[in-house]
């Protein structure tokens, strides 16, 4: 029996048994080696409602609510008190700046001497924070990284995803945090079919004629995401896949990150195991990290076509 589950399978059939998979083969799990990097989401809000986003964010999508600088507080002090070694704390969305709570939430992580990632879209949201993030970069530069959406380096791609008019204060923010000496990096996607070399050779050009200062050869300073569907066909993942397909279960991102989430209507915030599932109930850790520490079972999509297939990773 092949490890790679029957094309003939249906989508229903597949990832629905956390401990084997729908011809019956053991599914793949991952440890976790070391909580590297603690995910905040700090809301499903944004500004925009892209056409293939993940996580549905949108001006109306609340099914995440904001978390509270409070929130992260007690998160970063359970990190100190269980001495996991955490080195960065992740902030996405929706859009984090939309977050009231973002600028504090930031400064808590920085002082704390974490390194800091920040995924935005850099348009109106971000700039109404200038004068702060410049405050911020002015005194934790080194270890404030922010990581701006520029799906495509045509704007026509670009639009085709985010909207009209999303083309021109995207590539702004994204110069403007360049010249102010921010570090930058830029997250771009496959979905269009590109050869990743045409596609840096694309957007080193956009950089260039833009006076954008970021290294699109770099696979850390424009990070290319594979895509995802939950509903295209992709094979399980079993235990064989690891020799089969010549990766390491601790390369996966469950093996180094979490992620912090608040339900709407929820008393608390929870851990969820991925950045990309927090609506699944099969990937909910409870609402400590300490609950948070075991294995996960690689049962759903995301986790075979996105991460072991596709390479993807939220955090470099």
């Amino acid at each position: 029996m092949s490890p790679l589950i029957a094309r003939e399978m249906t989508a229903a059939d597949k990832f629905a048994d956390p401990d084997w998979t729908a011809e019956g083969v053991p599914r793949a799990r991952v440890a976790l080696e070391r909580l590297r990097t603690l995910w905040f989401n700090t809301g499903t809000l944004c500004n925009l409602a892209c056409g293939h986003c993940y996580i549905e964010s949108s001006p109306r999508n609340d099914r995440l609510v904001y978390l509270s600088r409070a929130d992260v507080r007690s998160y970063l002090d359970e990190i100190a008190v269980l001495g996991l070694g955490t080195d960065e704390i992740g902030f996405t969305g929706g859009e984090p700046f939309m977050n009231p709570d973002i600028v504090a939430m930031l400064t808590d992580s920085l002082e704390a001497d974490y390194d800091v990632l920040v995924l935005t879209n850099a348009m109106r949201p971000m700039m109404k924070h200038a004068d702060e993030l410049l405050a911020l970069n002015d005194r934790h530069g080194a270890r404030l990284t922010l990581r701006v959406s520029l799906d495509h380096y045509r704007r026509e791609r670009h639009e085709e995803e985010r909207g009209p008019r999303s083309w021109k204060p995207a590539v702004h923010g994204l110069r403007w945090l360049c010249d102010q000496g921010f570090n930058v990096d830029v997250a771009g996607r496959l979905r269009w079919g590109d050869e990743e070399a045409a596609l840096r050779e694309g957007f080193a050009a956009l950089f260039k004629r833009e006076g954008i200062r970021v290294d699109a050869e770099s696979p850390k300073r424009l990070v290319l995401f594979p895509e995802m569907d939950a509903n295209a066909d992709t094979p399980e993942i079993t235990t064989a896949c690891w020799s089969l397909l010549d990766v390491r279960p601790q390369d996966m991102m469950c093996a180094t990150s979490r992620m912090v989430i608040k339900r709407k209507g929820a008393a608390e915030p929870e851990v969820a195991s991925c950045t990309l599932l927090p609506y699944t109930d099969a990937f909910r850790l409870g609402a400590s990290l300490a609950a948070s520490l075991g294995e996960v079972a690689l049962n759903h999509p995301h986790c075979s076509r996105f991460c072991v297939l596709g390479g993807g990773r939220c955090s470099v």
